[in-house]
C-alpha cells in the first residue's frame, strides 16, 4: 500500500522554503538625493536636494528634509504585521519580506532667510514621528513628552505642537537688528533624550549651550555654555573655521553629548563645563593642509556623528568614503577606520 502523496499543507517546511525563496529577492541599492525618477543630464533643483532622513523610535515612520525646507512623512504598508514582525526579530528568525513605506503628509518648515549663500536646517521631534515635519541639514526623534517638536535654522529655534500646524513658538533668537553685526550661527539642536524641557544646541563658534524650557519663553539665557578655551599662541586663521560644530548627539544616557567639529569629536560630561572629558582625532594628518583645503572650500564640508546604544563608542565620517570608530572607556580606546563600500568591515590603515 503506498502512502498518500503530502499536500502543501502537510509540507510546512517546504512551503515555507518556497515562499521565502520567492519574497527574498535581493534589494538594489543605488543613491539618489531627490524624490522621483531623473532622465539622464536632467538638472536637479537645489531646493529639491534631500539633506536628512531620519527614522523613529519604532521604525514604523520615515521623515525627509530637503533643503528647500519641506519634510515629507512616510509610513511602513505594513503595519499589520509589525507586532509579528517583532517578535520574529526577537526570535532571530528571519524576515521575508523587505519593509516599504508609503507617503503620509508633508509640511513647510522654513523659509530662506539669511544672507549666507548657504543655509543649513535641523528639524527635531520630541514626538511621536507622526508629525509633520525642515532646508534640514539633520533629522532627530526623540520621545519625551510625545506633544513637541524643534525646528532650527542659522538664526532661531522654533518650538512646535503636533495639533498645531501653522504656528510655533520662538525660543532661540540669534537674529541681529543689523545682519552686518552677524558674528554666529546656529549648527544644529537636540532635544534631551528623557527631559522634555531641555535642549541643546551649537554654533559656528564651536560652543554648545544647554538650555532649560522651564526658565523663560525665549531662552536668551543658557544654563550652561560648553566650550573649549586654546591655549596660549595656538590660534591661527583656520581656528575659527575648524573649531565650529557640525553635529551633536546626545548619549542614551542623558548625561553625554557628542559633538563633532572639522577635525575632532569630543565628548562632553553636562556636569562639566570646563572642557570636554575626551577629543578624538579624526583626520590629524589633513592639518598641514588646511591652506589647500581652505581655497578648495573643503574644510567648510560638514560630518555627522553618532554614539553606540552602550555609549562605549563614537563614530563619525571622513574622506574617501572612511569613517572612524573610537572606543570611549576606560576599558575600550581603541580607534578603528573603516571603508563605506561592499565589504563593510574591511578595516582601512589610517
Amino acid at each position: 500500500m503506498e502512502p498518500e502523496p503530502m499536500s502543501s499543507d502537510d509540507r510546512p517546511e517546504v512551503a515555507a522554503t518556497a515562499e521565502s525563496a520567492q519574497q527574498q529577492q535581493p534589494l538594489e541599492w543605488r543613491f539618489a538625493q531627490v524624490f522621483g525618477e531623473r532622465a539622464v543630464g536632467e538638472d536637479v533643483q537645489e531646493v529639491d536636494i534631500i539633506s536628512a532622513i531620519e527614522f523613529d523610535k519604532s521604525g514604523d515612520h520615515l521623515a525627509t528634509g530637503d533643503r528647500g525646507g519641506r519634510v515629507v512623512l512616510f509610513e511602513r504598508t505594513d503595519s499589520g504585521d509589525i507586532a509579528s514582525r517583532r517578535e520574529l526579530e526577537r526570535q532571530e528568525y528571519p524576515i521575508a519580506r523587505h519593509t516599504e513605506y508609503r507617503y503620509r503628509t508633508e509640511f513647510q518648515s522654513h523659509e530662506p532667510e539669511t544672507s549666507h549663500g548657504r543655509v543649513f536646517w535641523n528639524l527635531y521631534f520630541t514626538a511621536w514621528v507622526a508629525c509633520y515635519g525642515g532646508n534640514v541639514s539633520s533629522l532627530c526623534f526623540a520621545h519625551s513628552d510625545d506633544e513637541t517638536f524643534i525646528s532650527a535654522d542659522d538664526l532661531r529655534i522654533n518650538l512646535w505642537n503636533l495639533e498645531i500646524n501653522n504656528q510655533s513658538f520662538n525660543i532661540v533668537d540669534m537674529k541681529p537688528a543689523n545682519m552686518e553685526d552677524l558674528t554666529e550661527v546656529i549648527t544644529c539642536a537636540e532635544f534631551h533624550p528623557t527631559h522634555c524641557n531641555t535642549l541643546a544646541y551649537s554654533s559656528s563658534k564651536g560652543t554648545i549651550r544647554l538650555i532649560d524650557l522651564r526658565q523663560s519663553a525665549l531662552c536668551d539665557n543658557h544654563a550652561k555654555l560648553f566650550e573649549e578655551h586654546d591655549a596660549p599662541g595656538s590660534r591661527s586663521f583656520f581656528t575659527e573655521i575648524i573649531a565650529s560644530v557640525s553635529d551633536i548627539k546626545f548619549a542614551r544616557d542623558g548625561r553625554h553629548i557628542l559633538s563633532r567639529d572639522y577635525m575632532t569629536l569630543k565628548l562632553w560630561d553636562l556636569n562639566m563645563d570646563s572642557g570636554p572629558v575626551a577629543t578624538f582625532q579624526v583626520h590629524e594628518y589633513l592639518r598641514p593642509k588646511l591652506c589647500d583645503l581652505y581655497e578648495n572650500d573643503s574644510i567648510f564640508d560638514k560630518f555627522e556623528c553618532c554614539l553606540s546604544g552602550d555609549g562605549h563608542r563614537v563614530a563619525t565620517g571622513s574622506y574617501s568614503n572612511l569613517f572612524r570608530v573610537f572606543g570611549c572607556t576606560p576599558e575600550s580606546t581603541e580607534a578603528s577606520t573603516l571603508e563605506a563600500s561592499r565589504n563593510p568591515m574591511r578595516s582601512v590603515k589610517y
